[in-house]
């Protein structure tokens, strides 16, 4: 499976596959057609509560991670967890966030998780 990840405010590139905006929330200034987002799942990002917690910086990653793992181990998480499964076995799949950091976001757990 290729599963990538990649900041969504980046040009949509050739060998991006499947464009999967893993963000609750819209992208702030950024026109939709300009995204090229072929899937939003909501059911695969963190709750709102994990996510301000993370962004208050009262945890480590890795304690943001274990919680995030477990969110998507809940049964709300099982369908669309399978659909992007099943797109990535199919060819590559790019998991689009807005996060400053994609290699220390919940995309990067998500796309680890996708990858086993």
């Amino acid at each position: 499976m290729g599963v990538r990840v990649r900041r969504v405010y980046e040009p949509p590139e050739p060998d991006d596959g499947v464009r999967v905006l893993v963000d609750r929330l819209w992208p702030r200034g950024l026109a939709k057609d300009a995204a090229r987002v072929d899937e939003w799942p909501k059911g695969l990002t963190p709750s709102t509560e994990l996510r301000r917690w993370y962004h208050a910086d009262e945890g480590s990653f890795e304690e943001f991670r274990e919680r995030y793992e477990a969110e998507l181990a809940a049964p709300e998480a099982a369908e669309p967890l399978e659909r992007v499964r099943e797109l990535a076995g199919k060819g590559p799949v790019t998991l689009l966030t807005a996060s400053r950091q994609p290699d220390r976001s919940h995309a990067e757990v998500l796309a680890r998780l996708l990858s086993e």
